[in-house]
């Protein structure tokens, strides 16, 4: 399979504790581990990064098949929270994400449905599936 786009960044200095810098000059700024983990805080970090590309994925996800289905979205939102934790099967860490999802312009029964083929079509959601735990909530 051929790639239509290629993102390319570059992490530098100490991981967590170093730089990242995209070739196109658009990401260029430090990363920091955050307090809670031991770290100094005051940057972004890689859970962030994450959740901030997964959270804009499955928004454009929900918005395309919204599109085909000629549903309206008005000021939808999606916050994603991706939480770092420890793998019980093994000594690694791993990730969990929830998706909040708000769409005022349509029922619970309407979302669930919009919900559940956006995970279909975003790549974010594809490419983490039966890897990470990922609730989607709405409300």
């Amino acid at each position: 399979m051929s790639a239509i786009y290629t993102a390319e960044v570059t992490s530098s200095g100490d991981g967590r504790n170093g730089a990242v810098t995209s070739s196109d000059g658009l990401i260029d700024f430090p990363v920091a581990a955050p307090r809670e983990l031991g770290g100094a805080g005051g940057a972004t970090n890689p859970e962030q990064l994450f959740a901030a590309g997964f959270a804009a994925c499955f928004h454009s996800a929900m918005r395309l098949v919204a599109r085909r289905q000629k549903l309206d979205l008005g000021d939808s939102t999606v916050t994603a929270k991706v939480g770092l934790v420890r793998a019980t099967d093994r000594p690694a860490l791993g990730l969990t994400v929830t998706l909040e999802v708000a769409v005022p312009t349509l029922d619970a029964a309407a979302v669930t449905a919009l919900t559940d083929a956006a995970e279909q079509v975003c790549p974010y959601s594809n490419a983490v599936r039966g890897n990470v735990d990922v609730r989607v909530v709405h409300g």
